[in-house]
């Protein structure tokens, strides 16, 4: 069974069949909203790992500032790579972020054409009102989550800049040049920061009303 949950994802995603991938997991048991609990959870760890990235790259930005003789190629190809990883950290942020809003839409259109088959009024209408205040949180959480995934752009973008200009210029005087951009890139990583700081809470304020 374990083995099954870890292939399964794969398989019907290279297949691009993701109904027939979710029929697969109710059938052992493991339901949309199981799912997307699990998705939401992801998400938010990939949102802690990013954070964790873009900070090292300001670390990174500001001994690259701080710069004072020795091998500057070195410290380019440092620059470098932390530059990447913030690219593949973002990308995976993305990309989780993705896999929330198909499962969503699936339980929601599940979720709705189920209220169609209650034959008690009052339990529909109990369901109903669920339905439209779990709508409405998810509604709220994916529009944060959007925000805080757009906050990444300005960042990579001032990051890949920097990166560029510091490849083909490797001397002091391109250090100089870069001195000014620390600033303006450590303000869009603490807004990036907190962007994200409200996301993971609101994530888990909506995981905890789908345990519920």
């Amino acid at each position: 069974m374990r083995y099954l949950w870890l292939i399964l994802p794969l398989f019907f995603t290279l297949t691009g069949c993701q109904s027939a991938y979710y029929s697969a997991m109710e059938k052992v048991g493991v339901h949309k909203r199981d799912i997307l609990v699990d998705r939401v959870e992801e998400a938010q760890q990939s949102q802690q790992e990013a954070q964790q990235q873009f900070k090292s790259a300001l670390e990174q930005f500001s001994s690259l500032i701080k710069f004072d003789g020795g091998d500057l190629q070195r410290m380019y190809e440092a620059t470098d790579s932390e530059f990447q990883a913030c690219s593949k950290a973002a990308a995976e942020v993305s990309g989780r972020i993705d896999s929330i809003e198909s499962v969503a839409d699936a339980l929601f259109d599940e979720w709705q054409d189920e209220l169609d088959l209650y034959s008690n009024d009052k339990l529909k209408r109990d369901s109903a009102l669920k339905l439209a205040a779990t709508k409405r949180q998810y509604t709220s959480l994916l529009k944060t989550m959007r925000r805080a995934e757009d906050s990444m752009q300005p960042v990579l973008a001032s990051l890949q800049d920097n990166t560029l200009y510091l490849k083909h210029n490797l001397n002091a005087k391109a250090i100089g040049a870069l001195k000014g951009e620390f600033n303006s890139i450590q303000k869009d990583i603490n807004r990036l920061i907190a962007e994200m700081n409200t996301a993971i809470k609101q994530s888990e304020q909506f995981v905890a009303a789908l345990k519920q």
